[in-house]
């Protein structure tokens, strides 16, 4: 099978639901975002075979790239047949995320300051995640304010996703003994 067809040297491509659009279309830009930020995970779980990281986190992280192909998959058109709710992402998944940051947050220590990402590469490509999974977040507002339709649900786990990151660059830095960077005003 070749992996170029030449459809979209047009400019065209199409959506899971079959429906012709642009390129630029807000739809391809959702996945697109979505699948960068699932590569973005994946460059982050790269950094990880020298490191010592526990299991339970690493394999968080991994199922997370995994449902990010399902809900790149939403965004662009395909719609759950199994699922009452016509999304893949159920109230379920918001509280397993909820519940991942609640454990990884009660073994690092309070930060009291603004910290600066960075740290490990590994809690850096995290950093980027976080990043990304709130720019997908804001264009997934403007898309809905412009009267498109997404799932309530898929905007809410987009929302405590860019939390998780950020406490799993976190948890990534402290696992490690990376210190974290403390942001230092130039004024005060």
């Amino acid at each position: 099978m070749k992996i170029y067809t030449k459809f979209g040297d047009g400019g065209q491509t199409y959506l899971a639901s079959g429906i012709k659009v642009s390129k630029t279309d807000p739809r391809v830009d959702l996945y697109g975002s979505c699948d960068e930020l699932n590569s973005t995970i994946g460059l982050a779980l790269s950094f990880t075979k020298d490191l010592s990281l526990e299991p339970t986190f690493l394999n968080y992280l991994k199922s997370i790239q995994s449902f990010l192909f399902e809900i790149g998959s939403e965004l662009a058109g395909y719609v759950p047949r199994d699922s009452k709710e016509g999304t893949v992402v159920h109230t379920s998944d918001v509280e397993s995320l909820e519940k991942e940051i609640d454990r990884l947050m009660e073994v690092l220590p309070e930060i009291k300051f603004f910290i600066l990402p960075g740290g490990s590469s590994m809690a850096s490509a995290l950093h980027i995640g976080r990043t990304i999974c709130r720019r997908l977040e804001r264009d997934l507002l403007v898309y809905i304010e412009s009267g498109g339709e997404i799932h309530s649900d898929l905007r809410i786990y987009l929302n405590r996703l860019s939390d998780y990151l950020f406490a799993a660059a976190r948890f990534a830095n402290f696992s490690i003994g990376q210190e974290e960077t403390i942001w230092k005003s130039r004024t005060k």
